[in-house]
């Protein structure tokens, strides 16, 4: 079957297809509009077609529209109610409205699309599926449960389930208005970030200070011991006044972020072991904005009751594409595969890249051992942009579109968030091979190939890994299988031959409010414009004039 998953409802728009059962390509519209998470004017924003992504999939398949056997829509409107539900009557009608009309729109998005192909599905049982059904272990082995947490789909916020016989059996859902992921929108908000985009920034922040406000907060968010929660209406100035975006945090702003951290992990728990209770299994997959949390994925992992969890490495909106897709093909007989990379999206050949090095007028070399080069250049302290294979799918690097740096310097954490424009208190991320991590790394667990947990640094390491450690001293680290990225394990032998240190900085390669660079073009951009010492660009290297 040739099933193609579309999400444009909320934001962060996507495609994904799926040919028999594998997953064949999968991205994010904004990689290919430069539109960071597609921001445009409300409502906008939300109903973007990722008409480039969907071309593109099709074309990396090479399926034509015909062939296709279903078109799989991450958004029933049939399930939305408007009476209640803390829905916004002012844009509720409309977004259902343009979800009915899907077809007609997909159909004109992609001319010889049959619209009566065009399926919906609802848009927590799209994270489920996107999560289960694509985890390493079986969910055919009815042994998988699934926790999906998010801001909101059609009326709900939450769904727990499990898996048998690759089938979704629902367990539990949790009504709006309440929801963890509004929740954490509100303080984002609150806290003078960037709503539905910058939930990441509350919690760095939170590690700055103490959850000293959470026996109050407990009163308004708790599990209700039935599978479900609830999130009442907070006065937030009660804790902390409302910080404007240009101004620093208080330590007060940090012990609010921190209260609110640590409330969203305790009902997650609460969640986590009702759901082991009433499935006894041992495995547990999440998805939903909610679970890109790693702070919270590693008290699940460290304190939950599951032997193991799987985050999918695009669990907020942009993974709905791939699991509508992943549900239908189900639906019609294939058995899915289990995601075994990350890298779903744009690759590039060495003679397309070439040609646009050429075109850029830039001086080039191709050296012979690009893994040694990078490795010198980090030793000497020099940033490197690194550009390899096919783009990421979700919003982690991941060693295919990845600014690189020294990890032994404590001005490398200043000196990157000067590059990409971010806060101070932002933790910037170790990468390190998978053999090498349990000897400086601790707690959470290892392999951790998708940056969805959070890890101690051994105290002996925190003084040789300055750049990396966080304040609370941890780190969210990506371990790197020599097999699976040949080319990334034999950079980090090499840094590791120069320097004594395992591990190096990976950070995402773009800039304050850009999404990450995917087409060479994007990365020749970012050399001219922030101070990026080498381009590492396929077999190629650029240096800064």
């Amino acid at each position: 079957m040739k099933v193609l998953g579309v999400n444009a409802v909320f934001h962060d728009s996507s495609a994904a297809l799926v040919v028999d059962g594998m997953i064949v390509a999968a991205a994010e519209e904004e990689r290919f509009s430069r539109r960071k998470h597609g921001k445009r004017p409300v409502p906008f924003a939300a109903w973007e077609l990722p008409d480039q992504a969907m071309a593109w999939c099709l074309a990396e398949g090479g399926v034509d529209v015909g062939e296709l056997d279903a078109v799989a829509y991450a958004y029933d409107p049939d399930a939305v109610d408007h009476e209640g539900q803390g829905l916004d009557p002012q844009w509720e009608p409309l977004r259902t409205t343009y979800a009915r009309r899907a077809p007609l729109f997909l159909s004109t998005a992609l001319p010889g699309l049959d619209a009566s192909k065009v399926v919906f599905v609802r848009h927590h049982v799209a994270h489920a599926a996107s999560a289960a059904l694509a985890a390493p272990f079986a969910a055919a082995a009815s042994d998988c449960a699934v926790i999906v947490a998010d801001g909101r789909g059609e009326c709900a916020s939450h769904l727990t389930g499990q898996y048998i016989d690759g089938k979704l059996v629902e367990l539990a859902s949790q009504g709006l208005p309440h929801s963890l992921g509004l929740l954490y929108e509100d303080v984002t908000a609150h806290l003078g970030f960037a709503r539905s985009s910058d939930e990441y920034k509350v919690m760095a922040l939170a590690s700055y200070g103490t959850p000293r406000f959470e026996p109050e907060l407990s009163e308004a968010v708790h599990a209700t011991g039935d599978g479900g929660f609830r999130t009442e209406p907070i006065d937030w100035d009660r804790f902390a006044p409302r910080r404007e975006p240009d101004a620093e945090p208080t330590a007060a702003h940090a012990d609010l972020a921190a209260s609110v951290q640590r409330r969203v992990e305790e009902v997650l728990l609460d969640l986590a072991r009702w759901t082991h209770r009433r499935t006894g299994a041992s495995n547990l997959a999440l998805a939903g904005g909610v679970a890109l949390n790693c702070v919270a994925n590693t008290r699940l992992h460290d304190e939950g009751p599951f032997e193991r969890i799987w985050v999918q490495p695009a669990a907020g909106d942009a993974g709905t594409a791939l699991g509508a897709a992943l549900h239908i093909a189900a639906e019609l007989g294939d058995d899915p595969e289990p995601m075994r990379t990350a890298a779903l999206g744009r690759g590039w050949s060495d003679e397309a890249i070439e040609a646009e090095l050429t075109r850029a007028g830039l001086l080039y070399e191709r050296p012979d051992d690009l893994a040694d080069v990078v490795a010198a250049a980090l030793a000497a302290d020099e940033i490197v942009g690194w550009f390899q294979g096919r783009a990421e799918y979700g919003p982690r690097a991941l060693g295919q579109r990845s600014l690189l740096a020294h990890p032994g310097r404590e001005e490398n954490l200043e000196r990157l968030n000067a590059v990409k424009g971010r806060e101070s208190f932002r933790p910037i991320a170790p990468m390190v091979l998978a053999e090498r991590a349990p000897e400086v790394f601790a707690r959470g667990p290892i392999p951790s190939p998708y940056m969805l947990f959070v890890h101690d640094v051994d105290p002996a390491w925190q003084g040789r890994l300055p750049a990396v450690t966080h304040v609370d001293g941890t780190a969210r680290i990506q371990t790197v299988d020599r097999a699976d990225h040949p080319l990334l394990a034999a950079m980090l032998a090499g840094f590791e031959r120069r320097t004594g240190l395992p591990a190096v900085v990976n950070t995402s390669f773009n800039t304050a409010g850009r999404p990450m660079v995917d087409h060479p073009r994007d990365a020749l951009e970012c050399l001219g414009s922030a101070p990026i010492d080498l381009l590492a660009i396929g077999p190629f290297t650029v240096r800064r004039r």
